[in-house]
């Protein structure tokens, strides 16, 4: 039982090393390439950060343990949304740009729509929603390159050269990176579901909650990081945009590599507590999130306590239901 437990926490800090210098890496070559910096932030940052979940979502599929793959996406969703920004949001309450949160806001809830309807009414995540969430991060990510062009008025100077660091070592950080990341993976996993064997608790459940903590921990990293440095409204588009990539980035790989139905290993008065409890929290979670911060183009410390208390509240609940 020690060892697979100590493999677990070293696949989380590779996952955690591994997004760093993935990110590091990625960002030191847009910038070298005078990419602009909005045009970055809104494709590398959130992608970086999101490679965790798509590694060990796609890894689970792949070995049959679609439990995990369909509860580390919905787990990271609620995870990002009432731990991450929850916390950014108690500790320091921040205006945010409607016009720049209106595209991934509506895209998630989108692609919500799909999840949902495939979920309660169809059972199965086939191969053909895969391929359809696919679709949706594509269409995505050219409408966020539209606009973030367009945003662009004059010629825009890189924040910081990146000429004196050499292209190779840039190169290293990225592919190092993507390497750690994938070996992370396997090792969280594997020793994931062990522990999970041993212990008698659902796979679903350890992947609703450590797994799902242990692959967003990029995102708290990234957020803790931007609070200190005063980029509140980086902190809250990374977890924005990552919990859309969990949708269609990191779901539409897993669904398209090896289709499954939806989990049904836990029970609550007889009906599926995935379809009862999990997928209606990440939709509730996001809308307390986004809904007033649209409406009133700032999110509040009240929201902040809010989530923090949900989500302590999902904790329990896996563990004691």
């Amino acid at each position: 039982m020690l060892v697979p437990v100590l493999l677990f926490l070293v696949g989380l800090i590779l996952l955690v090393k591994g997004g760093d210098w993935f990110v590091d890496g990625a960002t030191a070559i847009a910038e070298r390439l005078h990419v602009p910096e909005l045009l970055i932030g809104a494709t590398v940052v959130s992608i970086g950060t999101t490679l965790p979940e798509v590694m060990v979502s796609a890894t689970s599929a792949v070995s049959g343990h679609g439990e995990i793959a369909y509860g580390n996406a919905i787990g990271s969703i609620i995870c990002n949304t009432a731990l991450i920004a929850a916390i950014t949001a108690a500790i320091r309450p921040k205006k945010i740009d409607r016009a720049s949160l209106k595209t991934p806001v509506f895209f998630f809830f989108a692609a919500a729509l799909l999840y949902f309807v495939i979920a309660y009414w169809v059972g199965t995540f086939s191969r053909i929603t895969g391929i359809a969430l696919l679709a949706l991060f594509l269409v995505y990510m050219v409408t966020t390159v539209l606009q973030a062009k367009k945003s662009i008025s004059g010629p825009q100077a890189a924040a910081q050269s990146q000429e004196n660091s050499p292209l190779a070592k840039q190169l290293l950080l990225l592919i190092g990176g993507a390497v750690v990341i994938a070996v992370g993976a396997d090792l969280l996993v594997d020793n994931g579901t062990l522990i999970a064997q041993s212990l008698g608790v659902p796979e679903s459940v350890i992947a609703l909650t450590f797994v799902a903590l242990g692959t967003s921990l990029p995102e708290l990293v990234t957020a803790v990081t931007a609070l200190v440095k005063g980029h509140d409204a980086l902190s809250l588009g990374n977890v924005i945009g990552a919990n859309l990539f969990n949708l269609v980035l990191v779901s539409g790989i897993s669904i398209t590599l090896s289709p499954f139905q939806v989990p049904a290993s836990k029970m609550i008065g007889g009906m599926n507590a995935s379809l009862l409890v999990d997928l209606p929290l990440m939709l509730f979670v996001m809308a307390f999130l986004t809904i007033p911060a649209l409406v009133r183009e700032k999110i509040s410390r009240f929201q902040g306590v809010v989530l923090l208390i949900v989500y302590g509240a999902f904790c329990i609940f896996q563990f004691i239901a």
